[in-house]
């Protein structure tokens, strides 16, 4: 431990003044007495923002900072999102310290889960909060406030048809973010759009809307000795697919996820045949961002659908 962990005074981010006062405006008033963190361990790199894991040998927060325009209201609607899970679907959240205002954007303060190695009980738990999740009913498609993924933001004003809002909220946002990366090649481009004209007859069944995470990654549920803690969620209402095709998207899970899944709710057989259709929103803004392997990713699941 000693090797990855830092003192904090010389953490060059979290040893800014403005920083440190945001953190002792809601730790203190949480834990009745004053604290003083003495170490920190940053995950900047596992993460869209500057974050890290602060304690006083006693109690730890997680901390993240943003200096976008907009990243007070990203950590707002975060907070306001796990809170929503918590409170709807009955899953376990990291508690919400605070959101501060500090100069140019915010810090969300959570308090830090204590991870353990995943075994087949969480994988199984994984699964099963996922199901959780996915039982709080919906009226449209949608979401009354929009959604960050990452920094991306995310339009969720609501439609009655989940083709027109797959397409109109999630690829073309995307694809219009791809052409102007300059990263994805012209002929995939035009593939994307020949693919979003065949939506209505490829999305499949019908069905109502249900809470989904919206970034349902592997790494999102975190196994701890309590059970599985969901963090950075980016909810709407929608396909409860796009969670199961989220879930394994760049790392396998094992089977126990979905078996434990399908313990709760029915996934469709039509699902295996439609998983890399709804992965092809996930492999746009990667591909945007970071193009490499995403490039190919990408190139496959269209043509599979054209």
């Amino acid at each position: 431990m000693r090797d990855h962990w830092q003192k904090a005074n010389a953490t060059i981010l979290w040893s800014r003044r403005k920083l440190r006062r945001a953190l002792q405006q809601v730790v203190p008033a949480h834990l009745g007495h004053k604290w003083y963190p003495n170490r920190s361990l940053d995950l900047s790199d596992r993460a869209s923002h500057a974050c890290a894991i602060l304690t006083d040998g006693e109690y730890a927060v997680f901390a993240k900072y943003s200096d976008a325009s907009e990243g007070l209201e990203q950590f707002e609607i975060e907070a306001a999102s796990l809170r929503l899970l918590s409170r709807r679907a009955g899953v376990r959240t990291p508690r919400v310290l605070g959101v501060v205002p500090v100069a140019w954007g915010g810090v969300l303060v959570l308090e830090a889960v204590d991870a353990v190695a995943p075994g087949p009980r969480h994988w199984r738990e994984v699964g099963r909060t996922l199901a959780r999740i996915h039982r709080v009913e919906g009226e449209r498609f949608g979401l009354g406030r929009p959604s960050y993924l990452g920094r991306l933001y995310q339009d969720n004003t609501p439609l009655d048809s989940w083709p027109c809002f797959f397409a109109e909220r999630r690829l073309l946002p995307a694809l219009r973010l791809a052409i102007d990366s300059g990263n994805v090649p012209r002929e995939t481009v035009r593939q994307v759009e020949r693919l979003i004209g065949r939506l209505p007859a490829l999305c499949g069944p019908d069905v109502a809307p249900v809470l989904v995470h919206g970034d349902a990654q592997r790494n999102n549920f975190i196994p701890s000795a309590a059970g599985v803690v969901v963090i950075d969620p980016a909810l709407y209402y929608g396909h409860p697919e796009m969670d199961l095709a989220s879930i394994d998207c760049f790392r396998r899970v094992p089977d126990d996820v979905f078996d434990a899944y399908r313990e709760m709710l029915p996934i469709d057989p039509g699902f295996w045949e439609r998983r890399d259709l709804w992965r092809v929103w996930g492999y746009l803004t990667a591909a945007s961002a970071e193009g490499g392997d995403h490039l190919e990713r990408l190139a496959r699941a269209v043509r599979k659908y054209l």
